[in-house]
């Protein structure tokens, strides 16, 4: 042992070791003199060795063994004591260093049972602890007894290994990765997105297995944890259909990106041709075509009445954050490849979520172009129906946070579809217009009195004609550069589902059926690319809670 860490450990012991030899000494001098002759022991001994396990043990061993020497080389008489009885004196003295050696191991031991799995715990505590036969374990854990011994000789095995790696640390830690991002695509249900992988450590366990499944033991060792640790978090995640049981392996379930800088620039580069392409001549064509003064596209972003008119016309700027990412979203349906199916792929969660999750782990040190488009606080497309209607919306980085995916969303949504569905026949309560009010929905006029003057400031459609003539837009652009966008997007499909393992590359493939369509990066390239060129204006900050919302009838 190097002599700064023999140093420190003395030091550690000093008051304790002069503690004992006060008790034990006849005098001070003596207890002075037995201190500094077990403190000089032990300094030099370490020196000498590097595999002391356990320190307690160590120093009371030779504090001990100096006492008894400082007892015989004293008179017959010692304080009163005849020198007849200082064997019961020694005796007792060992009788109080075996106690604290079998009580340390005790607990070292159960410390490190932990390392061992659940079944071979139970086996353990069971036999060595609680003194029972193997057959009696058998039956009270509904296992052959063969299976018992089994545990007892592979446990041996595992503690022993267990200890080693413990011994190697002086905590349980690990070297974590953190997700990027998470998400869904589909339904959510009552548990919060993000709260699946509350912890690093449930992050980790996932990263461990993403490509190779693995026992409990082996994540236990890659993550250098115990796997009493991992095993409640393997539960949860395998009751969520977060992770796969193959045997007595785990491996996950749900895509886990792993994007490298050349990947990513080539997503960047698919979406920046593509959006520039779609994005302006989409732009041009809702100008050109003058559809943006349909009065059945109602808006009251203005102080004007709700109906657009060449004399009375809503915030047209307003008016296109919303109709844009909507065409880009929805147009075209007709031409995606739609072989896989969103049943084929998607999970059935417990909490009645129904979806395909998704997460990415990306390198702190990965540098992207200086023109790299970066989603920022995206949610969506999101969208929620009644027979009637469909409320339609995204978050992005330029509106106020309003979509909470998660137990409260589809909630919310249904209410606003609701009251927006009453108000046609009934009169909304003032705590119902306050409600809308608040998200941003409506706008109120004057003080209530059995109504309010009241304006939806989102933008909705009065019937279904207006909406296919809107889409209509989309539907000629896409079809158009169908040809083009196929090309440009091929060499990102390859290369993305090269990297991912043979069993979640159909989970893939489903997603990338919707690129060019439903998809959040080409809405947020699209966005990007007229903001670049001046077409787009940013909104204002009374805008920001409405903004990119939209009802559109069904029928």
């Amino acid at each position: 042992m190097k002599q700064e860490q023999a140093e420190k450990m003395i030091t550690k012991y000093l008051k304790p070791i002069y503690g004992f030899a006060l008790k034990r000494c006849a005098n001070l001098q003596d207890a002075e003199d037995l201190s500094h002759e077990v403190a000089l022991r032990a300094f030099r001994t370490l020196l000498t060795r590097d595999d002391i396990e356990s320190p307690d043990k160590f120093i009371w061993t030779i504090a001990h063994n100096a006492l008894s020497n400082y007892y015989r080389d004293k008179s017959n008489t010692l304080i009163g004591v005849l020198k007849d009885d200082m064997s019961e004196l020694l005796s007792s003295d060992e009788d109080v260093v075996s106690d604290m050696v079998r009580n340390e191991t005790k607990l070292r031991l159960h410390s490190e049972i932990a390392y061992l799995s659940k079944m071979q715990r139970m086996v353990v505590i069971a036999y060595y602890f609680e003194n029972k036969k193997q057959e009696t374990i058998a039956s009270e854990l509904g296992i052959p007894v063969g299976t018992v011994k089994w545990h007892l000789f592979e446990a041996k095995k595992d503690l022993k290994r267990g200890m080693n790696t413990m011994r190697q640390t002086s905590e349980l830690k690990f070297n974590p990765i953190k997700f990027h991002s998470i998400g869904v695509n589909g339904s959510s249900g009552t548990t919060p997105v993000n709260s699946f992988f509350r912890s690093a450590l449930s992050q980790n366990i996932a990263w461990c297995v993403r490509r190779t499944a693995k026992t409990i033991g082996e994540i236990a060792d890659d993550l250098g944890v115990s796997p009493v640790y991992v095993e409640d978090e393997i539960d949860y995640l395998e009751e969520y259909c977060f992770l796969e049981k193959k045997r007595d392996k785990y491996v996950i379930n749900f895509l886990l990106d792993e994007p490298t800088a050349e990947l990513l620039t080539m997503q960047n580069e698919m979406y920046k041709k593509a959006a520039d392409i779609f994005a302006n001549e989409l732009y041009d064509d809702l100008k050109s075509s003058d559809i943006i003064n349909d009065p059945d596209i109602l808006c009251g972003q203005t102080d004007a009445p709700v109906t657009l008119t060449e004399s009375k016309r809503a915030d047209r700027n307003f008016l296109l954050w919303s109709l844009i990412p909507y065409i880009a979203a929805t147009s075209g349906e007709k031409l995606m490849d739609q072989n896989i199916s969103f049943d084929e792929v998607a999970t059935i969660r417990p909490d009645g979520g129904h979806n395909i999750f998704h997460a990415s782990v990306v390198p702190d040190d990965m540098v992207l172009p200086s023109d790299y488009v970066y989603m920022k606080n995206w949610c969506g497309p999101c969208w929620n129906a009644t027979v009637n209607h469909t409320l339609w919306q995204i978050d992005t980085e330029w509106s106020e946070k309003r979509v909470n995916i998660g137990k409260t969303y589809s909630i919310e949504a249904s209410r606003v579809l609701s009251l927006y569905e009453r108000e046609f026949d009934d009169v909304l309560s003032e705590d119902e217009y306050a409600w809308l009010a608040q998200r941003g929905f409506v706008k109120t006029n004057g003080a209530y009195n059995g109504s309010f003057k009241s304006s939806w400031q989102i933008v909705t459609f009065a019937n279904i004609e207006i909406r296919d003539k809107i889409l209509a837009i989309g539907d000629r652009i896409k079809e158009k550069y169908k040809d083009e966008f196929e090309a440009i997007k091929a060499p990102y499909i390859k290369a993305t589902l090269a990297n991912i393992p043979e069993r979640l590359k159909k989970i893939r493939a489903y997603e990338l059926q919707f690129i060019f369509y439903s998809d959040g990066w080409f809405l947020c390239h699209c966005i990007n690319a007229l903001l670049c060129k001046g077409k787009l204006k940013e909104p204002t900050e009374n805008q920001k809670k409405s903004l990119t919302t939209l009802i559109i009838p069904n029928k």
